[in-house]
């Protein structure tokens, strides 16, 4: 049993873009992300892979402050690897 005073673990994905020269702001907060910066393409790939991240977790009834930095890592590779070929 854990102790009352115990905090309990968190984490977020961080996304940040520096290509941006139209002007506008964008931050997308979600399920344990926060995405800041970018053009609207950069913005909306990062959107895409936290999103896909989520789910792929999900599916393996995990939770990000509780994956591996490998699996982690693994998992990010194949979504962005699946984002690309569509």
């Amino acid at each position: 049993m854990k102790a009352a005073n115990e905090a309990r673990k968190s984490a977020t994905l961080l996304g940040l873009a520096l290509d941006n020269d139209d002007g506008h702001t964008r931050i997308t907060r979600g399920k344990n992300f926060l995405l800041l910066g970018g053009s609207q393409e950069t913005h909306g790939f990062m959107q895409e892979t936290a999103v896909k991240v989520n789910e792929r977790l999900d599916g393996r009834g995990k939770r990000l402050e509780n994956v591996s930095v490998g699996e982690l890592r693994d998992i990010c590779r194949d979504v962005t690897e699946s984002i690309r070929r569509s």
